[in-house]
């Protein structure tokens, strides 16, 4: 079984991708941050789902995180699963990411889902000469299939972090209202540099959202808020959003806040968000 799986993967890697170039040149934006919980999935969640639904914006959602959690927050949109994983698309010649993409029953909405073998896949990569360029050699014809492509990446800056980075056109980056998501975002930048510097000429700072603003930390949000705006100016979105039960009850039934409570503050907030991320990447249409 094990040589013919070997003779198998042989024979598709001599083949190439098993998908053809459609007429679309996508955005491609990589939502990442330092530290986990500062609602970097749920952010990429809600401006791939806005993006499709209010601006009808064929929107490609990768979830390079191992955890999975793109995948649990839509998973009532999912009506079918990948029979591969995205791991091993990373570490074969010849492929490409579109061969993964699962359409959902939001119209305009697909999705790469994580799985666990991507802590198998990164582990494999790092060894490799060139490990940073793997998801960049396999996302051309997936650029050609939509408008934008976001990526959410881990919680750290690893090597799958670094391939979302080489990989895309633009970085944006959630922080949360503490000290250490302050500290994080800076990490970011100086990281972003290097990779421009480096690995990606072409990647530019999309910008900073802020997210979980608790309303009763006044003075708290304040002095991080300040030190936002002196450090990144206009690079710092207009819209924030605040924590809110509703994310979390959406979250858990598997949808995005807008289908599960469209008058709540929280659809308000993303529906917003969505418009002003359209705007800066050139991509504002009017609202349905």
């Amino acid at each position: 079984m094990a040589l013919k799986e070997t003779f198998g993967n042989l024979k598709r890697m001599l083949q190439g991708p098993r998908v053809q170039s459609s007429n679309h040149k996508a955005i491609v934006v990589a939502v990442t941050a330092q530290k986990g919980g500062v609602g970097k999935t749920t952010t990429a969640v809600h401006l791939a789902a806005g993006l499709a639904q209010f601006h009808k914006r064929k929107v490609l959602l990768v979830d390079m995180d191992a955890q999975g959690h793109v995948g649990m927050s839509l998973s009532s949109l999912l009506t079918t699963q990948p029979n591969e994983s995205l791991g091993n698309i990373l570490l074969q010649k010849h492929r490409d990411i579109q061969e993964l993409a699962t359409e959902t029953s939001l119209e305009n909405l697909w999705v790469i889902p994580s799985d666990k073998s991507l802590n198998d896949a990164e582990a494999q990569l790092a060894s490799r000469i060139g490990k940073e360029f793997s998801l960049k050699q396999k996302i051309d014809i997936a650029r050609t299939h939509y408008d934008v492509i976001l990526i959410d990446c881990p919680p750290n800056i690893g090597t799958l972090t670094l391939n979302a980075l080489t990989a895309a056109d633009y970085v944006l980056v959630p922080c949360d209202m503490s000290i250490l998501s302050l500290d994080g975002v800076t990490s970011l930048l100086e990281t972003t540099q290097t990779v421009r510097e480096v690995l990606n000429p072409d990647l530019k700072w999309l910008g900073v959202v802020r997210t979980r603003l608790d309303r009763r930390n006044v003075k708290l949000n304040r002095t991080i808020v300040d030190a936002l705006r002196e450090q990144y100016g206009e690079q710092l979105f207009n819209t924030e959003i605040g924590s809110a039960s509703a994310i979390v009850r959406a979250q858990l039934a598997g949808k995005t806040v807008y289908a599960f409570d469209p008058k709540s503050r929280a659809t308000r907030s993303y529906r917003v968000l969505t418009d002003e991320f359209a705007q800066r990447l050139g991509l504002l249409a009017s609202k349905s």
